[in-house]
């Protein structure tokens, strides 16, 4: 699909999400040749109504150049006049060859077996009334030509973009006094779907010890990047507050030892991956980065609104510990590669404890997955990591704010064609 034909779609996003009804539709765009059998059950296995509708809104971008008139077609003959309306409108400046499609009705007997499929007469077109009705709901999204082009933007174009590595640490050994991680396998759900459908080939480590960690990475590190345009890592897991040289924070494995956070990133520097030089590498860390519970402070009736939880959050706390004896030296940070085309987002800030809901997930990730699914498609990391933190600061009685130390020389957007 021709990026104004995605910028059609884009802009109907979320009414066609809210309203779509995605039942009548499956016969059609499997008899018109839209999606395969295959394609419309993985749609059909996303969840809700809305789930199903989010997701064929976002694997009809990759049907090709005419998949939007196409689509439309289907909206009119399953009587979806104003949602159609909607779309048509975008349709009229995208120039499309002419589509020779003929109405169908699916006929299926006995309600079972074969799907057939008989002419029928076309349904009127959409009245004027009707489009004019469906303006107010037309987003435009802003043209950036330079977006791609600009020297300052990494280059995601191989297929997958890289490696996604994301390690889910829920359940803890006895010895280690650390709680059970409730509600962590939502957030690892979350997040491998998002980058599954933001084109990373993802592996999931379940419950690994602080040693099984370091192996997991290293096995990453040592990967050969060399057609790949960037590596991801995604840890979920209860933290600490450590001293630090470069980047704050530590880890848990399962059997309560840790790893650093400054650790972990080292193994992907040019020196130990120079596979990955010069290309992005993004750390995203769902942990707490220390035990103080923020209770924020009284704004003005401007600033975002208190959003209250329905149940007590847990948080991913452990107390401060100090670097072990003899490391971290300080004769050896000179010979530390700078810390080029690096991302670290924190959940929250260094000191203060990461909330996370047994039911629905840890806060950060929760809203992560949400803005990357609005806004991936337009805005670059930065802006996407701020959204972000304003989601997560305007939550529950006590407050959190995630932040990033950004070490990238350029903007980065998602390949979310």
């Amino acid at each position: 699909m021709e990026e104004r034909g995605r910028q059609a779609l884009r802009g109907a996003r979320l009414r066609l999400v809210r309203e779509l009804r995605v039942a009548p539709l499956w016969d059609l765009l499997l008899a018109r040749g839209l999606f395969t059998r295959d394609m419309i059950d993985h749609i059909q296995q996303a969840g809700t109504r809305r789930d199903q509708a989010r997701q064929l809104v976002t694997d009809l971008e990759t049907r090709g150049r005419q998949a939007l008139p196409v689509f439309i077609s289907c909206l009119r003959e399953t009587d979806q006049h104003v949602l159609a309306a909607l779309l048509s409108e975008g349709c009229q400046a995208l120039q499309f060859a002419p589509v020779d499609v003929r109405p169908v009705e699916i006929i299926r007997p006995g309600g079972q077996g074969d799907v057939y499929v008989k002419p029928f007469s076309p349904m009127p077109s959409t009245t004027k009334r009707e489009q004019e009705a469906t303006r107010p709901g037309l987003v435009e999204f802003p043209q950036d030509k330079s977006r791609r082009s600009s020297d300052l933007v990494y280059s995601l174009k191989s297929e997958p973009c890289g490696h996604c590595l994301i390690i889910n640490n829920v359940d803890f050994s006895l010895g280690s006094e650390l709680s059970t991680r409730t509600g962590s396998d939502v957030d690892c759900e979350k997040i491998q779907r998002r980058f599954r459908l933001l084109h990373f080939e993802v592996a999931v480590e379940r419950n690994l010890t602080a040693e099984e960690m370091v192996k997991a990475l290293n096995k990453l590190a040592r990967k050969d990047h060399s057609a790949l345009d960037c590596c991801v890592v995604v840890i979920l897991s209860h933290g600490y507050q450590a001293s630090h040289i470069q980047f704050p924070g530590g880890i848990h494995g399962t059997d309560g030892k840790s790893i650093s956070v400054e650790t972990i990133v080292n193994y992907f520097n040019g020196s130990r991956c120079p596979s990955l030089g010069g290309k992005p590498k993004l750390f995203f860390i769902q942990a707490c980065g220390g035990e103080q519970k923020d209770r924020g402070f009284e704004v003005n009736l401007d600033s975002p609104e208190d959003h209250p939880t329905r149940r007590d959050p847990e948080s991913d706390a452990t107390p401060f510990q100090a670097a072990p004896e003899g490391s971290d030296e300080p004769d050896a940070v000179a010979s530390l590669p700078t810390p080029s085309d690096i991302l670290v987002s924190y959940s929250t800030f260094p000191g203060f404890v990461s909330w996370r809901d047994t039911k629905s997930g840890s806060w950060y990730i929760e809203t992560l997955d949400s803005v990357l699914e609005q806004w991936a498609h337009t805005e670059d990391l930065l802006t996407l990591l701020l959204r972000v933190s304003n989601g997560v600061s305007s939550k529950g009685k006590y407050k959190q704010i995630p932040g990033c130390f950004n070490f990238l020389r350029k903007r980065l957007y998602f390949n979310t064609k």
